[in-house]
């Protein structure tokens, strides 16, 4: 499938010797219908333009086009460096079983005060992001805005509380919010006869 560019941001991204790179978020169709996205840097000097491997993976191209806008400077800045630098990544066994058969459905479409709305669809799953490791989990919501993060909140149903106190939180704590309620959930799926509450997008069962 044809790739395309789907943002180029504005500022440009500086490597540690100081070189000057314009960012592209780009993306294309795979053979199965999903959608994956990944950063290219064009140097303004001239050179060989440098790519990352794939950041993400989509249903679709507009979720595709959302992950890109949701972009954060400190992303970019941590991707530039994880291309000019891969780092060595060692497999870990993972040796547990799943909580469910097949993911969540796509979330239906509610009614709201007499009106018909399509709930927000969360950019990511934070419960499979940390099976990748905390730090990782952590990276990928400093990517996010705050909008892109409620919505995590809000799907998962990672707090008991009032969901507008939410828009009164900031990135950071929005991002604390989740990996606490993560290792929450995943602290109970490792408990005997327990099951997390969390590790579906809210108003979905398991079948």
């Amino acid at each position: 499938m044809m790739a395309e560019v789907l943002t180029e941001f504005e500022s440009t991204v500086a490597d540690d010797s100081g070189r000057e790179y314009v960012a592209h978020a780009c993306g294309r169709e795979c053979p199965d219908g999903h959608w994956e996205g990944w950063l290219e840097f064009v140097p303004l000097d001239g050179g060989v333009v440098v790519r990352s491997g794939r950041e993400t993976t989509q249903p679709n191209r507009v979720d595709t086009e959302y992950w890109a806008t949701g972009l954060s400077a400190v992303y970019l800045q941590g991707a530039l460096r994880r291309a000019l630098e891969p780092v060595q990544v060692v497999e870990r066994a993972i040796d547990v079983l799943p909580v469910y058969d097949a993911p969540a459905p796509d979330r239906p479409i509610v009614s709201v005060s007499g009106s018909r709305t399509l709930r927000a669809r969360p950019v990511l799953n934070p419960f499979e992001v940390h099976q990748q490791g905390e730090d990782i989990l952590r990276g990928q919501l400093a990517a996010l805005d705050a909008p892109r993060l409620r919505d995590i909140v809000r799907g998962y149903s990672l707090t008991s509380g009032d969901t507008t106190d939410l828009m009164r939180v900031s990135e950071a704590e929005l991002a604390d919010i989740i990996v606490a309620a993560v290792r929450r959930g995943s602290d109970a799926r490792g408990r005997p006869g327990r099951e997390s509450p969390e590790a579906s997008p809210r108003g979905q069962r398991p079948s």
